[in-house]
């Protein structure tokens, strides 16, 4: 049978132990008191534009977006049959 000397010596090695545990937790978990960080502030986007550079984008400048095409028109046969050589 357990003896009530067992069960104060239980109480008191499982307190010893939960106060332990709860130091060396607290010393080896970082708490949010320890983090800190600098953050770059971010500045507000406006619906504003200027007008872009009319050196660059004016009537006769290149258009990206065009289709070109590289050689006369499609083939539906892109590649040669097999002559069995």
């Amino acid at each position: 049978m357990i003896k009530q000397g067992d069960i104060a010596v239980i109480i008191l090695v499982v307190s010893i132990s939960l106060a332990a545990s709860y130091f060396v937790g607290d010393a080896l978990i970082n708490t949010d008191t320890s983090r800190s960080t600098a953050v770059e502030q971010v500045t507000l986007i406006t619906p504003d534009f200027a007008q872009p550079s009319t050196q660059v984008f004016n009537d006769s400048a290149v258009n990206p977006t065009q289709l070109i095409e590289i050689g006369s028109g499609g083939s539906d046969t892109p590649f040669l049959p097999d002559t069995g050589n």
